[in-house]
């Protein structure tokens, strides 16, 4: 007889655990509270505008390239990629903007047309960043948390300084121009914390940016989660929506199951893919092994606000990715960091998926997501959203040198509320917790619960962080234990 898992939630980490489990010969079904797959890479449809809800950036296609290639698959199999060319513009201010090739030679001529000889500091930076995202890959992400020695290996130990130090202090260094600063500092805002506190070594995520380059997946980010899924459902997974899992069943400190819409569902071993702390409150606190006060004192990595916009025309003077530096960095950083408040005037993310994919709005139309980058747990309200759309919009309106807002057909958002209310995300953080030095590898939420027999965890709050790659890192990782809790001889 098959053993019996149980997943929770349906994110990238939920299906990639379980393709491991079934693949080998668990009976696994997964249990998502809401109405569509995906967790937060859901799919909003409208009029005939698609917008990805919430991860829009494919990087680091090497681990998906793994990912599918552990099941004797490929990408290609289930969606076609396509590399951005430019990856991404920068606005700094009005007509004011510098391009990022989908080359690094034409980064270095445009980090040079700023910065006299920083051209050749960049090939060095992101060769550097290369040898480091070369270790992370094949010695550390993968590890499971479990104890520090993981850490140590004959390459990790050579770069023990790169722990020390911080990626501000190592940028810094080598370019003065601060535009040139702020676009080598930007990548690590995907790991959730301020660049000052976020290890040097975390600088392998500038080679993902500018050697790795930016992609897109045909019909957005959530062809990737269909991919998944139907890769999970060849293997023999299933998958229940509508179901949120309202009490993980427990039995003399073993887990039995849980109750899912008041029914009752028998497992041998539950794996939760949702939120960790939410999935803790859903045992009785002598089974908790985090306290309300452990979670309030870790740094989280942002909440957003978004919104998904659908315009009557294309929109000229952006890329597919588009970023909006015009204000001050270090000021927004410190108002999702340091001092929690709706920023004065915030940063913004604008994404334009129909400059690259036609599949994306209709014929001579645009489809429009912008994300502000805010503190979780600040207060949502309609009025607040409003306010700051008025902001962005205006200026974006005045950097790219054209009417917009007369030109949208509808508009929807989602904030701190909606992370709240659709993920059951902590203080409605949107990318989990922040890779900081004191919440890297062990020392994260552990992936098998210390109090309950057959309770484990993967996604962004454990190891081995925030982001879509790792997302698909830590369903392996946590599948890897689960068979070990069996003590299930590969097949």
């Amino acid at each position: 007889m098959k053993e019996k898992i149980i997943i929770i939630g349906s994110g990238f980490s939920s299906i990639s655990a379980a393709c491991y489990l079934s693949k080998k010969g668990y009976q696994v079904k997964v249990f998502e509270k809401n109405n569509s797959l995906g967790g937060r890479a859901r799919q909003l449809k409208r009029d005939g505008f698609t917008f990805d809800m919430g991860p829009s950036w494919y990087w680091m296609p090497d681990i998906f390239e793994r990912f599918f290639n552990d099941f004797n698959k490929k990408p290609s199999d289930y969606y076609e990629l396509e590399k951005l060319d430019p990856a991404y513009e920068v606005y700094f201010g009005t007509k004011d903007k510098v391009i990022i090739n989908g080359e690094l030679e034409k980064i270095c001529f445009a980090f040079e047309n700023e910065e006299k000889g920083s051209g050749e500091k960049l090939k060095k930076f992101i060769k550097n960043a290369e040898i480091n995202y070369n270790i992370a890959i094949k010695e550390v992400v993968y590890r499971p948390g479990i104890s520090p020695l993981e850490l140590i290996t004959s390459e990790t130990v050579t770069k023990l300084n790169y722990f020390i130090r911080n990626i501000q202090q190592d940028v810094y260094r080598e370019f003065k121009n601060d535009k040139l600063r702020q676009l080598l500092q930007f990548p690590v805002l995907f790991l959730g914390a301020k660049p000052k506190d976020t290890p040097s070594f975390y600088n392998f995520m500038n080679f993902a940016d500018y050697g790795l380059g930016t992609w897109h997946p045909k019909g957005g980010i959530y062809s990737v989660i269909e991919g998944m899924v139907s890769l999970a459902k060849s293997l023999g997974v299933e998958f229940q929506t509508n179901s949120p899992v309202e009490k993980i069943i427990i039995e003399n400190g073993i887990t039995t199951g849980v109750l899912v819409n008041g029914l009752k569902y028998k497992s041998d071993l539950v794996l939760s893919g949702a939120d960790y702390h939410h999935t803790e409150t859903l045992l009785d606190i002598k089974y908790r092994v985090y306290s309300e006060k452990y979670w309030s004192k870790k740094t989280f990595a942002p909440s957003s606000l978004l919104f998904y916009i659908g315009l009557n025309k294309k929109v000229n003077n952006v890329a597919h990715h588009t970023l909006f530096f015009d204000v001050d960095f270090e000021k927004h950083a410190s108002e999702i960091y340091d001092n929690p408040k709706w920023p004065d005037d915030p940063l913004f993310y604008a994404n334009f998926p129909s400059k690259s994919d036609p599949s994306m709005a209709p014929n001579g139309k645009e489809a429009c997501f912008i994300l502000i980058p805010i503190a979780p747990g600040l207060k949502d309200n309609l009025e607040l959203r409003n306010k700051y759309f008025d902001k962005v919009i205006k200026r974006l309106e005045e950097r790219t040198g054209q009417s917009i807002k007369d030109h949208i057909l509808f508009k929807d958002s989602f904030c701190v509320n909606d992370f709240i209310s659709e993920y059951n995300s902590y203080k409605g953080n949107a990318y989990g917790l922040a890779m900081t030095l004191f919440q890297t590898a062990f020392l994260r939420p552990k992936i098998k619960s210390k109090k309950v027999k057959g309770l484990y965890f993967s996604g962004q709050l454990t190891v081995p962080g925030p982001g879509v790659p790792p997302s698909l890192i830590s369903g392996k990782i946590s599948a890897g234990l689960v068979e070990k809790h069996f003590k299930k001889p590969n097949k």
